[in-house]
């Protein structure tokens, strides 16, 4: 989204202690990945934790990929077994919904009546 686009820039990251880590989990393209590069190789800030990236997949020479301040994961921070849990009970609740008959909580894109 053009609001969010980039809203971790080089001026924010520059407001950033330099003990300070990003993490980002939300969208990759809320951080602008050149500017980061450029903080972490600088000593802007101490580190970044990422999930998810500007451009996905991730690049095989993305810069990132090889910095030892950064911990990367590919866009699996959610699954967790409190994850699989919900996803298993709200998944059971709308096929027991449909079976009897009724129109499931969550439904995505509802047909027309």
């Amino acid at each position: 989204n053009k609001k969010t686009r980039h809203l971790i820039n080089a001026e924010r990251l520059a407001l950033m202690k330099n003990t300070a880590y990003l993490v980002n989990m939300a969208r990759g393209p809320i951080v602008d990945e050149v500017a980061l590069i450029d903080a972490l190789r600088r000593g802007i800030i101490a580190g970044a934790g990422l999930d998810v990236f500007e451009q996905e997949p991730i690049a095989p020479d993305n810069p990132l990929l090889t910095m030892d301040n950064v911990l990367l994961t590919p866009h699996s921070l959610c699954w967790t077994d409190e994850c699989f849990d919900h996803m298993a009970r709200e998944g059971l609740g709308c096929i027991v919904d449909f079976a009897q008959g009724k129109r499931p909580q969550s439904v995505v894109s509802p047909s027309p009546d």
